[in-house]
């Protein structure tokens, strides 16, 4: 709590904080008025889901420029920058007349995502550097609370009555809030790294993170999607308990990333992801058990594992030797995304193929992936 204490007393580390906060609060935000665009827009599913992954190709195109840009103006800019751009873009969707300017504003809505999400990884990840401090873990359980206060705006659809307009709201949040605070972080830039030319050797322990990065993204994205279904068809579970594994599953998530930061600070990034994986194999081996309130209960470790390994992969790939840290997140963030988009699918063929158990038995598998890897790292590392 120590980190939570920090972001909360001091405006240099909420700035950064904030801007995590808003980057879920308004994708959520869209999130909840997605069947009102279908609707409004009179288009089916399949088309939803077409339109759906322009918004993730409009991330993975600025991922290999991003790092250039945030070296070019400076991170603390980049951070601000995008995070206003993607007020202002997320209001494009909302307000599209026709089903082809919403691909095109999903595509930009997802780019500025995109640009935020690596800007603001590599502003904490320089003021760490610069202040000798650790907030990373708790800047992600902002990233989480963001997500409730979108959730909580839900509420508000019946008073507010307008899609477009709630949203307008959020935005207006995001944009006051921040003109607050962005002088305080504004200035900063990524420190110069002494490159070195590519060899094996360098891109061997980025390649690794990665690697976990895209692995365990890609089982948070399954979990998020398929808990309610595992619940329902395997653990056969009342209905009002159906829910209750992301319910779990969250709640642990943004408790952990508020603890991670003094427990990484004592025991270092490395241990503190292989920590994580040994707690969520655990959890994995609970909701195998179908029994319905052991798998609540998994699932509840199993957020409680990923919530602390995101942020300290963020962090390690930010200190790789030879690599900026732009360059360094943004690999994190690109294989992260990829996994988190493609796990759920993957996860799906396999359920359908074969059975929902078997799914996630390779979850659970991924994991003891995730815990050998992080022992390779630990071993490299000495």
């Amino acid at each position: 709590m120590k980190s939570l204490v920090l972001i909360l007393s001091n405006p240099r580390y909420f700035g950064p904080a904030w801007v995590f906060a808003c980057l879920n609060l308004l994708f959520g935000t869209w999130a909840i008025y997605i069947p009102s665009v279908k609707e409004k827009l009179g288009i089916d599913k399949a088309d939803l889901g077409i339109a759906i992954f322009f918004l993730a190709l409009g991330v993975f195109t600025i991922f290999p420029i991003a790092a250039w840009i945030i070296n070019r103006i400076g991170v603390g800019k980049a951070t601000f920058y995008g995070v206003i751009l993607s007020g202002l873009t997320a209001l494009a969707p909302l307000l599209a007349p026709n089903y082809y300017v919403l691909m095109a504003s999903l595509f930009v809505f997802g780019a500025t995502n995109g640009f935020t999400d690596i800007s603001m990884n590599t502003l904490v990840t320089e003021i760490e550097k610069e202040d000798r401090q650790n907030f990373m873990s708790a800047a992600h359980g902002f990233f989480s609370l963001g997500g409730v206060l979108a959730g909580l705006g839900s509420f508000l659809i019946v008073a507010i009555g307008n899609p477009a307009l709630h949203m307008a709201y959020a935005v207006a949040l995001v944009i006051i809030v921040n003109l607050f605070f962005y002088k305080k972080y504004l200035h900063i830039r990524a420190a110069p790294v002494e490159k070195e030319g590519f060899s094996l050797k360098l891109f061997k322990p980025l390649l690794l993170i990665g690697i976990v990065s895209f692995v365990v993204m890609g089982s948070e994205g399954a979990v998020v999607d398929w808990s309610g279904l595992f619940l329902k068809e395997v653990s056969m579970a009342p209905e009002t308990l159906i829910g209750a594994g992301f319910l779990a599953f969250s709640a642990t998530m943004t408790l952990g990333r508020f603890l991670g930061d003094s427990i990484s600070a004592k025991i270092g990034s490395i241990k503190i992801v292989g920590l994580g994986s040994l707690i969520a194999i655990v959890g994995y081996v609970l909701v195998l058990s179908t029994l319905t309130y052991l798998a609540i209960t998994g699932f509840a470790l199993i957020g409680l594992g990923f919530s602390v390994i995101i942020p300290e992969l963020f962090r390690i790939g930010g200190n790789v030797k030879g690599v900026e840290s732009a360059q360094g997140v943004s690999f994190i963030a690109g294989t992260g995304y990829t996994g988190f988009l493609l796990g759920p699918v993957i996860l799906g063929f396999i359920a359908e193929s074969y059975s929902l158990e078997l799914s996630f038995m390779s979850l659970l598998g991924c994991c003891v992936v995730v815990l050998v890897a992080t022992f390779i790292m630990y071993r490299k590392s000495r």
